[in-house]
């Protein structure tokens, strides 16, 4: 049975930094690009990042790319999002997937698993 389990959300003043992990049993996890997505209330699902599966390559999207990094460690089957300079807008519930697909990373269908999702609430 494959889980995914973030943790590592909380409260953050805006400008203060927060790192959030996603640890995974159940699956190869070194074979699966992890992207992280977000929600926010009243909004879609967001796209955040992700890393491909062998730490080559990463994808942000563009209202991150300067501020987060993702990191994984495969021997721990953890991913990580590393979160600096968090806006009140970065507040919402953020989830950790997995996906065989690199070329769709962004794309929330062609992740196959997703974690239960930790908040994260930046103050102004």
């Amino acid at each position: 049975q494959v889980q995914l389990v973030e943790s590592g959300g909380g409260l953050v003043q805006a400008g203060g930094s927060l790192r959030v992990s996603c640890a995974a049993s159940g699956l190869t996890f070194s074979s699966y690009i992890m992207g992280w997505f977000r929600q926010a209330p009243g909004k879609e699902r967001e796209f955040v990042g992700a890393i491909n599966k062998n730490s080559v390559s990463t994808e942000y999207v563009g209202s991150v790319a300067d501020r987060f990094t993702i990191f994984r460690d495969d021997a721990k089957n953890t991913v990580f999002l590393q979160m600096n300079n968090l806006k009140p807008e970065d507040t919402a519930v953020y989830y950790c997937a997995a996906s065989l697909k690199w070329s769709s990373s962004a794309s929330p269908t062609e992740y196959i698993y997703w974690g239960q999702g930790t908040q994260v609430t930046v103050s102004s």
